[in-house]
C-alpha cells in the first residue's frame, strides 16, 4: 500500500519519538522575555507565493587578491589565518585550543556535472571530488597565527561536524557518525573509528552536511539532518529520519527526535547562560525573491517547525498539497528571521570578552549566498545582538564578499564561524580556500 506524504510524515515521527521514549520536558511559564519575543514573531509581514518570479542567480567565485580581506567594523582587524585549503566546510575549536576543519563538499555525477557547469552553478562552489578529511592547526604561542598543519583524518565521506567528548573524537560524515580514540596532543588520529550511527544520505542542493554537539552535561549528542528534497516534491519516503534534529546517547544509542520540521538546519551552539539549543535553518526555494527567510531559532524539545507543510509558522507552502496533519497543528514559529535565501548555515555564540560588550551573549551567522533570487543576498557574516535573553534585530558584521552585484562575481563564500579561546572570531571561506580572522585592533 502506497502511503500519503501525511501518513509517513506521521508515522516517522511516531515511530521515532515514541521506540526511543522521549524525555517529558515541562513547560515553564511565561516569562517577560518570552511576551517580548512572541510579540516580535508576529510582526513579521511576507509576501505572497510567488510574487516574483523564482530565479536562478548563481555567484561566480573570483577569489580575494593578496591585498584584499573581508570588511569588518571599525576597531577589529581581519586578517588571513589560513589558506590553500579545499572547500574548508567547518571549524570545531577543542577543549585545548586545536582548531580542527573539515574540508568537504557535495560530491556530483557525470550529468549534474554538466548541468551544473550549463546552469553556472560550478562557478558558484567548488563541484568536484571532495576532500574528504580533517586538518588540524595549532597556534601554540597564541598569537593568532598558525604554527602546526596537520592531515589529522582522511579517506571520510563528506566529513561536516565534529565533537571532542569523554575521550572520543566524534565526526559527521554524511552518511553516519564516527567515533574515534582521542589523544590530546595526537596531530594524527592512530585509532581506530567505529560507526556508531547510519544516517539517510543523499539528497537536495547540498543538504549533504550533518552536525553534532552535546548537550550542556555532555550526556547527549545532538545531530542535524537536512531534507532530501526543497519541499518533499520526491515523496516522504525519501524523509524518513531528515529535516530533524535528533539526538543520541554518546555511544549512538537511544535516537530520539528532539525537533521536527527544520528543512536543514545546520549550525547549531548553546546559548551562553541558559544552556538552551538554537540552530540556524536554510528554508526553501522556487516560491519567489523573499520567501521564505532563512532563520535562527531556539530548540523547543518535542517542536515542529512546519516543513513541508508550512513556513515560518502557519504559512501553506503551495508547493505541498495536502493540508497540514491535525497531529501537527502546533507549529512553532521561528525566532529571528534571517533574510530569505541567504544559505544562512553557520552559528556561534560569541562567549569570549575580548569584543565590545555589545557583542557578548549575542550569535555571529554564516550566510553562504543566495542562488534563487534576482539579486544577490547573504555573501556576508551578520551578528544578531541578545540582551537578558531576547534576540534583537540583525546587523551586518563581515560583508566585502560580494566584488560585483551586476555581475554576480563575489570574492567568496563565508560560512562558519567560530569563537577561539582568545576571544577571535574565524570565519570558513569555504569558496575561496581561506579562514579568515577576525579580531579586535585594541582588546577591551
Amino acid at each position: 500500500m502506497k502511503l500519503s506524504l501525511h501518513a509517513l510524515l506521521y508515522i516517522t515521527l511516531v515511530f521515532v519519538c515514541v521506540c526511543c521514549e522521549p524525555r517529558k520536558a515541562e513547560t515553564p511559564p511565561p516569562t517577560t522575555a518570552d511576551t517580548i519575543q512572541t510579540a516580535r514573531k508576529q510582526t513579521l509581514t511576507l509576501p505572497e507565493p510567488y510574487a516574483t518570479e523564482s530565479v536562478k542567480k548563481f555567484s561566480n567565485v573570483v577569489g580575494w587578491d593578496e591585498n584584499i580581506t573581508p570588511v569588518a567594523p571599525r576597531g577589529f582587524t581581519v586578517t588571513r589565518f589560513a589558506d590553500g585549503l579545499k572547500n574548508p566546510r567547518w571549524i570545531y575549536v577543542a577543549p585545548n585550543g586545536d582548531i580542527f576543519v573539515s574540508e568537504a563538499n557535495t560530491e556530483t555525477k557525470v550529468p549534474e556535472k554538466v548541468g551544473n557547469a550549463v546552469s553556472g552553478k560550478s562557478k558558484s562552489q567548488n563541484l568536484g571530488r571532495s576532500a574528504n578529511r580533517i586538518t588540524l592547526f595549532k597556534d601554540t604561542d597564541n598569537n593568532g597565527t598558525i604554527d602546526q598543519r596537520h592531515v589529522y583524518l582522511s579517506e571520510l565521506n563528506q566529513p561536516f561536524g565534529m565533537l571532542i567528548l569523554n575521550g572520543s573524537f566524534y565526526v559527521a560524515n554524511t552518511d553516519g557518525i564516527w567515533q574515534y580514540p582521542y589523544q590530546e596532543g595526537q596531530t594524527t588520529m592512530r585509532g581506530t573509528g567505529k560507526k556508531i550511527l547510519s544516517l539517510p544520505a543523499g539528497g537536495y542542493n547540498n543538504h549533504w552536511t550533518r552536525n553534532i554537539i552535546a548537550n550542556a552535561d555532555g550526556t547527549k549528542i545532538y545531530v542535524s539532518v537536512g531534507s532530501g528534497s526543497n519541499s518533499a516534491e520526491h515523496g516522504f519516503e525519501h524523509e524518513i529520519r531528515r529535516a530533524n534534529i535528533l539526538e543520541i546517547n554518546p555511544d549512538g544509542t537511544g535516537e530520539r527526535v528532539v525537533a521536527a520540521g527544520l528543512r536543514n538546519p545546520v549550525g547549531m551552539d548553546l546559548q551562553p547562560g541558559t544552556h538552551t539549543l538554537w540552530t540556524a535553518v536554510n528554508e526553501r526555494d522556487d516560491l519567489g525573491d523573499e520567501l521564505v527567510p532563512d532563520y535562527i531559532t531556539s530548540v523547543k524539545d518535542g517542536g515542529f517547525y512546519g516543513w513541508p507543510y508550512t513556513y515560518f509558522g502557519t504559512h501553506d507552502d503551495p508547493a505541498v498539497k495536502e493540508p497540514l496533519p491535525d497531529s501537527l497543528q502546533q507549529v512553532i514559529v521561528p525566532d529571528v528571521p534571517v533574510g530569505a535565501h541567504t544559505a544562512s548555515l553557520g552559528l556561534a555564540f560569541y562567549d569570549g570578552k575580548v569584543f565590545p560588550g555589545h557583542y557578548h551573549g549575542g550569535a555571529f551567522v554564516g550566510q553562504h549566498g543566495s542562488w534563487n533570487r534576482s539579486r544577490l543576498s547573504g555573501y556576508k557574516v551578520i551578528f544578531v545582538p541578545f540582551a537578558n535573553g531576547v534576540p534583537g534585530t540583525p546587523e551586518d558584521f563581515l560583508t566585502g564578499f560580494i566584488k560585483d552585484e551586476a555581475t554576480g562575481e563575489v570574492y567568496g563564500r563565508p560560512v562558519c564561524v567560530a569563537v577561539t579561546p582568545d576571544g577571535s572570531l574565524l570565519v570558513a571561506d569555504d569558496a575561496s580556500n581561506i579562514i579568515w580572522r577576525v579580531s579586535v585592533t585594541q582588546p577591551q
